[in-house]
């Protein structure tokens, strides 16, 4: 005998979370409801499946479209970093990911450094696009200048 029933949540060799599954009777009624790790598949509990699911995607694509948007915005803007050097224009030292969220908070907005993708730190003046992943589908770029930090004018004693 088998039971229809649906997972309500990620199930190893099973199944995943809001999957509509046969699996035995005993399987069933002696492992997944006890533990309540799924329902029986009624009528009623596949309706509220499928509208919890509606719901999801409707709520999933909203924020997809606002990301997107945030996206935009930020992929118009371009942070400038100011950075020591030494001799033949080295930087000492070298801009980081930290930098550039620091940079970015700064206009404004407030992204998780674990996102910004930066491959290895910048070394080096000039302008580098690094990519911001906010969302498994949405990426933005963002220009990241740096420049050489200008010093206090120097007053060499010559007149």
């Amino acid at each position: 005998m088998t039971m229809k029933v649906i997972l309500q949540e990620n199930v190893e060799g099973v199944g995943h979370l809001g999957d509509l599954l046969d699996v035995s009777d005993g399987f069933a009624r002696n492992y997944l409801l006890p533990r309540q790790k799924a329902l029986e598949a009624n009528p009623r509990n596949v309706k509220a499946l499928e509208h919890a699911k509606r719901v999801m995607a409707e709520k999933v694509k909203k924020e997809k479209l606002e990301i997107e948007a945030l996206a935009k915005k930020m992929s118009a803007v371009s942070v400038t970093i100011q950075a020591q050097v030494g001799k033949d224009d080295k930087l000492f030292g070298s801009v980081t990911v930290k930098d550039i969220a620091e940079g970015l908070a700064e206009q404004g907005f407030t992204v998780d450094r674990r996102k910004i993708q930066l491959t290895h730190p910048i070394k080096e003046l000039g302008t580098v696009a690094v990519p911001v992943k906010l969302h498994r589908d949405v990426t933005a770029t963002v220009s990241i200048h740096v420049v050489k930090k200008q010093d206090a004018p120097q007053d060499s004693g010559e007149v």
